[in-house]
């Protein structure tokens, strides 16, 4: 537990993939009402795979550190297996259970990057 814990807290501390991207295929924005937390996404998107990922946003650790660690992990990665994903595939980053309104949190960064892709593929049409 202590080592998800440092994992989240260094994700949090220093965010890889903080910023933007000079060459985007789209840029998508959502927030969690319940919390105020936003995350905005830049998206490279070439041949049906995520080339580059940048992100900004406000918010509480578990948000911020679940877009950094997901940034990270899905360069490289095709539309289909990041359409592919749950809720529980982020989950896995924290190593324990979060409460519902920290799910909301967790999941937020997901959300946002499933969405970018959507509008990103109808725009490469």
């Amino acid at each position: 537990m202590d080592l998800y814990r440092e994992i989240v807290l260094d994700h949090y501390k220093h965010p890889r993939n903080f910023g933007n991207l000079a060459k985007k295929t789209i840029t998508i924005e959502d927030g969690n009402v319940t919390c105020g937390d936003t995350i905005e996404m830049d998206v490279l998107m070439k041949n049906g795979m995520v080339e580059d990922i940048a992100f900004r946003g406000i918010g509480c650790a578990i948000s911020i550190s679940s877009a950094s660690m997901l940034t990270e992990e899905m360069k490289g990665k095709s539309v289909n297996e990041v359409m592919a994903l749950s809720a529980d595939h982020v989950f896995k980053y924290f190593g324990t259970t979060l409460t519902p309104s920290r799910t909301k949190c967790a999941v937020l960064s997901l959300e946002v990057l499933q969405k970018a892709l959507v509008q990103g593929k109808e725009r490469l049409k």
